[in-house]
């Protein structure tokens, strides 16, 4: 059974974000490649949610990692999967925030 994806408001910021940076400085090709592989991703997770690791076990957030420098972090609630962040690993990891 798949799970319907649901984005916080702050996953939209954070994506979006990364989006901006990657358009300015790689062109709309690495985009679309982004965006492609993001949405491969959550097509997995729908089916598959549990194949994240545990990044926080107290608020049961899962955490994956999309690309060398991005990951993303959600949870898993009823029929939802709750797409949380999505992180640019080279920032200080104190802003993760989790």
């Amino acid at each position: 059974m798949a799970l319907k994806i649901v984005w916080t408001k702050r996953a939209d910021r954070s994506f979006d974000k990364i989006i901006e940076y990657l358009e300015v400085e790689w062109g709309n090709i690495v985009v679309r490649s982004f965006v492609k592989k993001t949405y491969d991703l959550l097509d997995i997770l729908m089916e598959f949610p549990e194949i994240g690791y545990i990044e926080n076990e107290e608020k049961s957030i899962r955490g994956f990692t999309l690309l060398k420098r991005v990951n993303v972090f959600y949870k898993i609630k009823d029929n939802e999967l709750i797409i949380l962040h999505f992180f640019d690993n080279r920032q200080n990891p104190k802003k993760k925030r989790l």
